[in-house]
């Protein structure tokens, strides 16, 4: 088949989107198929025809390596001329082209269901979640109060404009520690655990810098545990522990800063609940095809809390999605293989 694998685009994960579509192109290749790499943002900017661009039998094609701090967007967007638009010139085209569309995107424009939506409108078939499920899974509010409306424990929480939030609403309202977020990003962009009131200020600002509604939850005590959901079923649980600080950029994205743990150490009867509820909230998300839902373990309690889902969960070699499936017996390249051809 040919089809056109798309990365990158205008979201604070970009960097983590094309080290994700690199690793794809390349497991693709090496399943035979023609492949075509395109920056969602940066597109294709010649003439050459589309045929040209897909590449057949060279495994280990594409490379991209993840920095260690997150990218600057007003200078990729600088680099093209100062252009906002976040679909590239003839992206659209190049996707039409294919048999098959399989998205390594993450972050906004690439899980929050616009590229889903747009994808839709011209009947090409793409990996993940249709647009619907995209659009709630990414909306951490919208999310935890459908968990929550469902009967599902989730952390207390408040949603409003950054300028509307101070500390003392925080302290009386949620209580510390809390986690401060912007409600429409992953890979921990814009995270923070504050624990006491001089840190809050910076961690309200940097949450605000990506443009968004801010959300404050309380911090969740347990095991930070995440289970992938492949086909509607859930793979072996991973129980998360990064060497230092939280599961913040740097750690889920740098060799040798977290250890994942697959399968995890939980008692029998907690595991099988942990798996039945990932799978009834990636249902309740309206998600679809693959996903995580992450969580947090309250051991004493054997209970679970959600924290959020991804519908377009990373699929870099520190991922957490392609190490569950390795533990099942599924590779890498038969994963990516496995992706697109359920789209038949």
């Amino acid at each position: 088949m040919k089809i056109t694998v798309l990365g990158g685009g205008l979201s604070p994960e970009r960097d983590v989107s094309l080290k994700s579509a690199s690793l794809i192109a390349n497991a693709l290749l090496s399943k035979g198929h023609e492949v075509a790499l395109v920056d969602l943002y940066v597109g294709i900017e010649n003439d050459r025809p589309a045929e040209s661009f897909f590449r057949r039998g060279t495994v280990d094609l594409f490379k991209y390596d993840i920095p260690e701090t997150e990218p600057d967007l007003e200078a990729t967007i600088a680099s093209h001329g100062g252009r906002r638009q976040w679909i590239g010139p003839r992206v659209i085209e190049m996707c039409q082209f294919a048999d098959r569309v399989f998205l390594g995107l993450h972050g906004s424009y690439g899980e929050n269901g616009e590229v889903q939506a747009v994808l839709d409108a011209y009947d090409i078939k793409y990996t993940g979640s249709g647009y619907l499920g995209c659009a709630i899974a990414m909306d951490k509010d919208v999310s935890k109060s459908l968990i929550a409306g469902a009967g599902y424990k989730t952390a207390n929480w408040i949603t409003d404009k950054a300028e509307n939030i101070d500390f003392a609403r925080i302290k009386a309202e949620i209580g510390l520690p809390c986690v401060i977020k912007p409600i429409g990003a992953g890979s921990s962009c814009g995270v923070s655990i504050v624990k006491e009131e001089k840190e809050f200020k910076e961690a309200i600002d940097y949450a605000a810098s990506y443009h968004q509604l801010v959300l404050v939850e309380s911090f969740i005590k347990g095991r930070e545990i995440t289970i992938s959901i492949l086909d509607g079923k859930a793979l072996p649980i991973t129980e998360i522990v990064p060497h230092e600080g939280f599961y913040d950029y740097k750690n889920k994205y740098q060799d040798g800063l977290t250890t994942h743990i697959c399968p995890a150490n939980i008692a029998e009867d907690d595991y099988k609940k942990g798996q039945r509820l990932a799978v009834e909230m990636f249902n309740t998300l309206r998600m679809s095809q693959y996903g995580r839902i992450d969580l947090m373990y309250d051991e004493e309690a054997h209970d679970f809390w959600f924290i959020e889902a991804n519908n377009l969960p990373g699929m870099t070699n520190q991922s957490l999605l392609p190490e569950a499936a390795k533990v099942t017996g599924l590779g890498y390249e038969d994963l990516c293989e496995k992706l697109i051809r359920s789209l038949d």
